[in-house]
């Protein structure tokens, strides 16, 4: 898999956990430590992109 095939998925990941989140702070039965991880996992791959991005460049 090259660098920029990398980046592209770790973007749609962080795109679907983004839809999660929304998803899960529209539910009243979901947990706000289960909010909080969600949002954990996506600054992760966040800094995972812009780090990678920035050694892509």
């Amino acid at each position: 898999m090259s660098l920029g095939s990398h980046i592209a998925e770790l973007r749609r990941k962080h795109e679907a956990l983004s839809e999660k989140v929304e998803a899960a702070q529209r539910s009243p039965g979901v947990d706000d430590l289960e909010i909080a991880d969600l949002k954990k996992q996506k600054l992760r791959l966040k800094e995972e992109i812009e780090r990678l991005s920035h050694t892509h460049a």
